[in-house]
């Protein structure tokens, strides 16, 4: 596992000026070089936290990049995925697609040094931003320059995490629609899938696929000793029982999910509809199976885009105090 991006071979060192020149929370332009006078121990404070806490539980790492995503896909990347539920305030955490995350701790540790480097300064929806990045090169991944200057949520929207977060089961119909919804394009789409090289999904998630009744990506595009494999471990395990999304190199952040989809052994449904279909999409899945520094690129490219999805207009916003509720509650 990579401790520094330095000595990551994926390292990117800028991305386009065009990205970096977009919006977040319909306001303040995004920079990399945001918090360079008001915070300019920011960058050093996360990575500082994110290694210790990978260091001590290195599934955290792939836990802090799932936080990122199911955060961007709901009303933008303004942090609503970690507010707690209140008498007058619901949250994302209770949506169904969102029980199973984790994670929070680590970005409170890091706000908490914050608050105490940088009072009232830094967004948690930077946070989480930064720390995904983080979380990939400390996995040896690619690193990038991310865009800053989010501003978080004074609302969540659990409706919306049930309804426009992408699901396990879904066809490829479905997930480009959910991306496209947020401007993101089909490359985006199979590359930012990539980050499924990492973690795990549980077999209520992937039980339909390997058993051979979800449809789509089910039994026909599964190999069959896969597909044995992963009955074995539903059966042992019942729903709370794990598998890795790569089984090749579970924790380190490469391009093996590809070759899994080459080989027809894709976790979930929603993985696995990414490649047989034909076309584009297949020769972007091929690509990056023997090219891994495509996929790096693309990847990262894709996470600043994800990154500047913006909020609703309209919403309110703030830079929190707590990342778990809203200020002034």
């Amino acid at each position: 596992m990579a401790s520094s991006s330095k000595s990551s071979p994926w390292f990117v060192p800028l991305i386009f000026c065009a990205l970096l020149a977009c919006t977040a929370n319909g306001y303040d332009p995004l920079s990399a070089h945001y918090y360079d006078r008001s915070c300019p121990s920011v960058q050093h404070v996360v990575r500082s936290v994110m290694e210790w806490k990978v260091a001590a539980k290195p599934s955290m790492a792939p836990a802090v990049l799932r936080l990122f995503f199911h955060d961007c896909f709901v009303n933008g990347c303004d942090a609503s995925v970690l507010l707690d539920r209140a008498s007058d305030l619901e949250s994302d955490k209770d949506a169904e697609v969102n029980e199973s995350l984790t994670g929070f701790d680590v970005i409170d540790e890091i706000k908490s040094h914050l608050e105490r480097a940088c009072p009232g300064t830094v967004s948690c929806a930077d946070v989480l931003a930064l720390a995904s990045r983080d979380a990939v090169a400390l996995l040896g991944g690619p690193a990038w320059a991310v865009p800053l200057g989010r501003k978080d949520s004074r609302a969540a929207n659990k409706s919306a995490a049930e309804a426009y977060l992408p699901g396990p089961h879904d066809n490829v119909t479905a997930l480009i629609k959910a991306f496209e919804v947020h401007s993101l394009d089909a490359r985006d789409m199979v590359a930012l899938s990539g980050a499924h090289t990492v973690g795990k999904a549980h077999c209520h998630h992937y039980r339909a696929r390997v058993y051979g009744y979800d449809g789509e990506g089910g039994a026909g595009e599964i190999d069959p000793a896969f597909a044995e494999m992963l009955r074995g471990t539903c059966g042992a395990g019942g729903d709370d029982a794990e598998a890795p999304f790569d089984e090749q190199s579970p924790m380190r952040f490469d391009n093996a999910y590809y070759k899994d989809l080459v080989a027809r052994r894709g976790l979930l449904t929603s993985d696995q509809a990414l490649y047989g279909c034909g076309g584009p999409l297949n020769r972007l899945v091929e690509m990056y199976s023997v090219d891994g520094e495509a996929f790096a690129r693309d990847f990262a490219v894709a996470m600043v885009k994800m990154g500047n999805i913006p909020p609703p207009p309209g919403m309110p916003l703030e830079v929190r105090l707590d990342c778990k509720r809203i200020n002034n509650y």
